[in-house]
Order: structure tokens, then C-alpha cells, then sequence
């Protein structure tokens, strides 16, 4: 029984990125996102790649770690009507000042656009010190985006609380959806690049209790080969070495990405 389950859950990944969204389109298209987060669509695939997550609009969603809002944008007015979005960051009261600037930069963009952001709700994701954004079996999905990378320098003790915390806060059956930096199989994966092997990153979560659902590559770049002086941080939109050899990194593009939906057993 579990194996059929499983195969059909793979087959709704498979065709969630074919699935008709009209809400979806509809957030993505409005005239209310930054202009320079538009610029990145292409690169992105936000309709592609939370279709294939199998988002609905009438779920639980928690975002960990949403940085400058990126997706957020995209979340919150898709989720506003019929469901919940929580984004999950740094808390105000941290004891570290690099994440309380962090938390006050978002908290900024959500007041701002009150007709955007105003049903989003906080929650504290700040690895390792404190993890305090859902309802245990409350969620019906967590998502993250070009994140793991910066969790895994916590080391591996705490890289399986980060994923303990997803499995408790989610619902039986729910879904985690990941994106990030890939370094080609065939390569050593080099400290402080922001690329991880595909195989690692599933290995890691499915010890916390998931089971790999499906795999895409929406967010592929073939031009990637993940050998750059500054790591993944020497291509757009960062482009860390300025000037040197500028066009050929963009020319490259964005990084090669790992698309990953893994589902709560």
C-alpha cells in the first residue's frame, strides 16, 4: 500500500508544474512585485516550481528564511483569501544584531504593502538558536529556497533539527519543497561555494523523516559548472568579482539548481 501511495504522490509531482493555476499566474503577474524580482522570473520559474510543489491556494505554507521577500511577494497575495502564509526569519529580539537587521529589513517590506502583506504572518525560524514558527502537524507545506547551503556550516547536529522542525510543524502527508545551488555529481563539493550534491541534500532529509516524492529540473542551468573563484556568489544576481569577467557570468546566468519535493511520512 505505501508503494502505491508513494508512486501516486510521485505522479502528482511529476504534473504539478502542468497543473492550471489562475490565482498563481495571477500573483506572479502583479503589478504590486519589485520590478527587479520580476527581472529574475526567467530565471526562477516561481510558476513552475511551486506548481510542481503541488501548492494550493487553500493551504498552510510556511516560508523558512524568506531574505528580501523574493518568493514572499508571490506567497502572500496568492495565499491571502483562502489560506495562511507564514514567513519564518530572524526574530526582532535576537541576540545577534546581523539577524535582527534581517528581521526589521522584513518586517519594513510587509508594512509597507499592507494590501500585499497584510495577513502574513511571523513566525521564528533562526537556526540554531531558536525555532518557534508553527503549530506542531499544523502545515501543509514548508518551503525554502537557495538556503540549505548557508544551514549546513551549522554543522550536521544541527543541519537535523532544522529538518526535525519542518517534520513536526508539517501535517501527515505534507509536503517540503526545495530549491537549491547544485555542484555537478561528478565534483567535490568546495566550502563556502553555496553548491551541495543533489544526493547529499536528499540523503539528509529523508533521515528527518521525509520521503523523496519527485525531482525536477525546472530550475537546471546546463551553462553552470559550478567552478567559479567566488562560488555560486560570482553569478547574477550578486556577480561578487564586479567587473572581471562580468559578461561571462552573465552569459551563464543564474546557478544550476536542484528542484526537490519531499513528502512527510
Amino acid at each position: 500500500m505505501k508503494k502505491l501511495i508513494l508512486a501516486a504522490l510521485l505522479a502528482t509531482g511529476m504534473a504539478g508544474a502542468a497543473h492550471a493555476d489562475d490565482a498563481l499566474k495571477a500573483a506572479i503577474a502583479s503589478k504590486e512585485r519589485t520590478p527587479a524580482n520580476v527581472a529574475r522570473d526567467g530565471a526562477r520559474h516561481p510558476y513552475e516550481t511551486l506548481g510542481f510543489f503541488g501548492i494550493k491556494p487553500t493551504m498552510t505554507v510556511v516560508e523558512l528564511s524568506p531574505g528580501g521577500g523574493w518568493y514572499t511577494e508571490i506567497l502572500a497575495p496568492y495565499l491571502r483569501e483562502k489560506g495562511k502564509l507564514i514567513a519564518a526569519g530572524e526574530s526582532p529580539k535576537s541576540t545577534s544584531e546581523g539577524a535582527r537587521r534581517y528581521a526589521d529589513n522584513l518586517t519594513k517590506k510587509i508594512d509597507a504593502n499592507p494590501a500585499m502583506f497584510g495577513k502574513v504572518q511571523r513566525g521564528v525560524f533562526e537556526p540554531p538558536r531558536e525555532y518557534n514558527y508553527a503549530a506542531p502537524g499544523s502545515v501543509d507545506m514548508v518551503v525554502t529556497f537557495r538556503n540549505i547551503h548557508n544551514w549546513t556550516g551549522l554543522g550536521d547536529d544541527k543541519v537535523r533539527e532544522i529538518f526535525k522542525s519542518v517534520h513536526t510543524a508539517l501535517k501527515p502527508g505534507g509536503v517540503f519543497g526545495v530549491v537549491d545551488h547544485r555542484m555537478p555529481a561528478d565534483k567535490p563539493v568546495v566550502a563556502d561555494s553555496g553548491y551541495l550534491h543533489e544526493a547529499a541534500v536528499i540523503k539528509m532529509i529523508e533521515a528527518a523523516g521525509f520521503k523523496l516524492a519527485a525531482k525536477s529540473e525546472v530550475n537546471a542551468n546546463p551553462k553552470d559548472k559550478a567552478d567559479h573563484n567566488k562560488g555560486v556568489w560570482s553569478l547574477p544576481p550578486v556577480l561578487a568579482n564586479k567587473d572581471v569577467d562580468r559578461e561571462k557570468y552573465i552569459a551563464i546566468g543564474e546557478s544550476d539548481r536542484m528542484t526537490l519535493k519531499f513528502i512527510k511520512q
